[in-house]
């Protein structure tokens, strides 16, 4: 995955972001973090199932989210049936 990806992901959720050593970014529901995942500022590419798994989603969830049809509501009903939210 590569940061532009990673920053596509954070607009269309819209995650809380803040930079320190790596992009910190988290998911906010009345007041309280549910979701976090972060990327190093570097220039490598970070292992996307390192973010699907902090998103807590699996594959095809995931490549429906970097593919666009993944929208915001979508995502926060998958986190509520997994029992996340």
């Amino acid at each position: 995955m590569k940061a532009h990806e990673f920053e596509r992901i954070v607009a269309k959720l819209r995650l809380t972001t803040k930079n320190s050593y790596d992009r910190l970014a988290w998911l906010e529901i009345d007041g309280q973090k549910v979701v976090r995942t972060r990327r190093s500022h570097g220039n490598k590419e970070l292992p996307s199932h390192f973010v699907r798994r902090q998103l807590h989603l699996d594959e095809s969830q995931f490549a429906d989210l970097l593919k666009c049809p993944l929208k915001r509501d979508q995502y926060l009903e998958i986190l509520r049936k997994k029992g996340v939210v």
